[in-house]
């Protein structure tokens, strides 16, 4: 049977929103219209994709079963459309964990991948949605599991993580800690720890039983509350440039094992923009000159080994 891309598109959205409003609003159309396109469908394929209630909306079996060939429909669709279309515009490319710097390492490939425009994403979750409705075509931030499985994945750095400790610290005065060290201390977070994957896996894995959450205002801001207890520490990537204004503080290496901050790329499934390849070209070249991509298991530790 021929399926319209159209109404393919219309049951992805309100797949992804489970609220016809919010598809119908996102995809510029009204939630009559929506509706319709999706009732055609149905009718097509000679199944219910959803279920409607009083102010709900879920997907039957069979609307959970079309939901991701429908997404890689809708996706060589746009990608065809692309490849004849759309080769002059630039690569749209959105960032998260920012307190971390990830513009460190899409500042040294840029200038090899062609004309980018950068977003400014959240966190993990809301820049996976912006990829899964084609907003951006990738994205770059630690990714850890579970991945969207519409979403494809490149390592692309693994930068060691040093501690983070005010002058007070009882610690703050070696040359290198092992993570084990840090037991009588307490991590402090850039917001709740369960949302921050990496903080807390490295506090499980070593035993960090003290735990604090500050509020995320950059950088300057969070390294101040780390000064302000001797018994905090936090964490940070050991490139990460310190605010010229942070006072009473000390970054100390960590060996035994070093934690690994793993920083990957992000795109969706049968996307071909054209600048995708040449960032991705462009990241495996530096991560073979700059040295990237070194892993040794009994040295390192990273929450999911490469």
């Amino acid at each position: 049977m021929d399926l319209d891309v159209a109404q393919i598109r219309a049951f992805v959205r309100a797949a992804e929103e489970l609220h016809f409003g919010r598809a119908a609003a996102a995809l510029s159309l009204s939630q009559q219209a929506l509706s319709k396109r999706i009732a055609r469908l149905e009718s097509l394929l000679g199944t219910r994709l959803f279920l409607r209630g009083p102010g709900t909306v879920t997907l039957t079996d069979a609307g959970r079963r079309f939901l991701e060939p429908a997404r890689r429909t809708v996706a060589a669709a746009d990608a065809a459309v692309a490849a004849v279309t759309d080769t002059s515009r630039p690569l749209r490319v959105d960032v998260w964990g920012h307190l971390y710097a990830p513009m460190r390492t899409l500042a040294e490939v840029a200038h090899e991948a062609g004309t980018l425009t950068l977003g400014h994403g959240r966190d993990l979750p809301s820049v996976t949605q912006a990829l899964l409705r084609g907003d951006i075509d990738a994205a770059f931030g630690r990714a850890h599991p579970p991945l969207h499985p519409a979403l494809a994945h490149r390592l692309v750095r693994l930068e060691p993580v040093d501690a983070v400790l005010p002058t007070g610290h009882p610690l703050a005065d070696r040359d290198a800690l092992r993570p084990d060290d840090l037991r009588d201390s307490v991590l402090w977070t850039p917001g709740p720890l369960d949302r921050l994957d990496f903080l807390h896996r490295f506090a499980d894995r070593f035993g960090i039983t003290g735990r604090t959450a500050g509020v995320n205002l950059g950088l300057a801001h969070f390294l101040a509350d780390v000064a302000a207890d001797p018994r905090r520490f936090t964490l940070l990537p050991a490139d990460v440039p310190l605010p010229d204004d942070t006072r009473g503080l000390r970054t100390v290496p960590l060996v035994d094992p070093t934690p690994l901050y793993a920083w990957s790329l992000l795109w969706r499934t049968g996307d071909r923009h054209p600048g995708l390849d040449r960032l991705t070209a462009a990241c495996a070249a530096h991560a073979r000159t700059g040295r990237w991509l070194e892993y040794t298991p009994s040295r390192d530790w990273l929450p999911e080994p490469p």
